[in-house]
């Protein structure tokens, strides 16, 4: 069969094609359709969220089990942890699967990912649980990484961006239903369980996995090792436009990450809405996932660039909005006003992840799976720094995290003003061969 590399933009309603060299192409095996393709992606970069999203609502449980004050922060370290590997891993599982395949290395995290989450579930004091959380963490990583870098062997230009779109209107599944799952699950049995069962799920996805084809062909394989990641890094700041980009998405990703951890916090504080936490953080991702489809037709009607630009634009406007809102009343505003406008940032950072990610990645073919472990392990490690910055500001009111909002929007226009649109900076196709 031929090399899946590059989908020809007059059929991408079929699923990408295992390598002529690949397990699946050799043994004759059937390759998923297009949506189940995309559906395990979707699944293994979900995996991920599955992480966060269904722990929310355990905090309390883990505060008592682990001994700590009634509404301490400290459990937020679990979600530090957790976003530190997954960054520290996307460094090691990208340049990996750039030199023995794609398919290997999402294997390697799923199985690392269970690992972690049975060493979450058994340990006995919240030291060893951010140890575990930081494992957990590395494996996420793999899916993470690799489903970044079989995408772009796939697709390209606004297809990738559309295709990717697609991907996280999937994915968004997760958050919108994790947490109810998390506090169901909490309320039958406990937090140790919860955490068991993630590794069940890591699981069920390795089984499933074995469908996907190899999108890596023999003959692109590259060397693995320091000289060839610095010489990849190279490349990626070397483009102008891909770090302005990236540092883009690592500002705004920074202010969703300190929204993640602290939300359940915020809920339940400054609105005194515990037990509705996982309805109104399901309802906050639904929207999230409904902007994702919008931008999977948006995107290719307008393109990458533009779209982000004007989502980018909004985004300040209503951090400025969110800023006011949350200011308001002594730093509890009504809780309606303050879910419109956090509705509003959280969709318009769903319109800017897959756009910003496509049009950083568009230069980097070549180096695909070296290069999204670096651009995402830079996002997701600066990102959750920023995000612990705000998290330790937080005094009981949405006030820090609505700052955190408008300074992310002013940050990622200001990286894309001055490396992107700024004269001597390197256009960027909207489309562009793999």
């Amino acid at each position: 069969m031929s090399e899946p590399a590059a989908v020809a933009p007059s059929d991408r309603s079929a699923a990408p094609a295992a390598s002529g060299s690949g397990p699946a192409a050799r043994r004759g095996r059937a390759v998923p359709g297009r949506a189940e393709f995309l559906a395990i992606i979707a699944m293994a970069m979900a995996l991920a969220a599955l992480g966060i999203d269904t722990m929310l609502p355990a905090f309390d449980d883990i505060r008592v089990s682990f001994g700590l004050a009634p509404g301490s922060n400290a459990v937020a370290g679990l979600i530090t942890a957790y976003f530190l590997g997954l960054a520290f891993g996307q460094l090691v599982f990208g340049p990996m699967s750039d030199r023995y395949g794609r398919r290997p290395l999402l294997w390697a995290g799923f199985v690392l990912y269970a690992i972690g989450a049975l060493a979450g579930a058994l340990a006995p004091g919240l030291g060893i649980a951010l140890v575990a959380r930081f494992v957990w963490g590395l494996g996420a990583s793999g899916p993470r990484a690799v489903s970044m870098a079989v995408i772009r062997d796939s697709y390209e230009g606004d297809q990738m961006s559309r295709a990717y779109s697609l991907v996280m209107a999937m994915f968004i599944l997760v958050p919108v239903i994790g947490p109810t799952l998390g506090a169901g699950v909490v309320a039958l049995s406990n937090w140790r369980l919860l955490f068991a069962l993630t590794a069940v799920a890591a699981v069920a996805l390795l089984v499933w996995s074995f469908r996907l084809p190899e999108t890596l062909a023999v003959d692109k394989r590259r060397p693995v090792g320091p000289r060839e990641l610095v010489a990849t890094a190279k490349v990626v700041l070397g483009a102008r436009a891909t770090l302005g980009y990236t540092l883009a998405l690592t500002a705004v990703f920074g202010a969703f990450s300190s929204y993640l951890a602290s939300s359940e916090a915020i809920f339940d504080q400054a609105f005194g809405r515990r037990s509705a936490f996982p309805l109104l953080f399901g309802a906050l991702a639904a929207t999230m996932g409904l902007a994702m489809l919008t931008n999977a037709k948006a995107v290719v009607r307008v393109g990458n660039a533009r779209l982000s630009r004007m989502v980018l634009v909004t985004y300040v406007a209503l951090g400025v909005v969110f800023v006011a809102v949350c200011f308001s009343r002594g730093g509890h505003p009504p809780l309606a006003l303050f879910m419109v406008v956090l509705a509003g940032l959280l969709c318009c950072f769903a319109f800017l992840t897959p756009n910003l990610n496509t049009l950083a990645m568009a230069p980097l073919g070549h180096v695909a799976g070296s290069a999204a472990s670096l651009l995402g392990a830079a996002q997701t490690a600066v990102g959750a720094l920023l995000g612990t910055v705000l998290d330790r500001a937080f005094d009981g009111t949405p006030r820090a995290l609505a700052v955190g909002f408008l300074v992310s929007g002013v940050a990622a226009w200001l990286a894309i003003r001055l490396l992107v649109t700024a004269p001597g900076s390197e256009p960027v196709p909207s489309s562009q061969p793999a």
